[in-house]
């Protein structure tokens, strides 16, 4: 094996298990790509027409992007949000997002953007 492989497979060995770690403690997780966006939804059971905020971090291996974007839509309706959220992301890929609203019923699909990835997660809200 060259040495630069072996550099590489030691740096990946080590940084799986902070990445197994990451996001401990957040109810839900989207992921794509071995990348990972651990959330919880503030308040934790949402309602129809009420504000919500997101907050959770971003793991992943590659460098840490410098935005996050944050979106929702009804796949079965083809529509989204009537609002846009805004995102601040950490450099340590922590995150919230605010300004949140689901306005009808059903299945939803949060949509994280970040670098060249798009990691999705379906809820339903009733």
């Amino acid at each position: 094996m060259n040495v630069a492989r072996h550099v590489a497979l030691c740096f990946l060995a080590a940084a799986m298990p902070a990445l197994a770690a990451c996001g401990d403690g957040y109810p839900r997780r989207a992921e794509v790509d071995g990348h990972t966006v651990a959330f919880a939804t503030r308040p934790a059971a949402l309602k129809v027409g009420q504000h919500f905020e997101l907050e959770g971090v971003l793991c992943t291996r590659a460098p840490m992007p410098t935005s996050l974007r944050v979106d929702a839509d009804m796949p079965a309706h083809r529509h989204g949000m009537n609002y846009r959220a805004t995102t601040t992301l950490d450099t340590d890929g922590r995150f919230t997002s605010r300004g949140l609203l689901m306005h009808m019923p059903g299945r939803w699909r949060f949509i994280f953007d970040f670098g060249s990835f798009r990691a999705t997660r379906d809820i339903e809200i009733e």
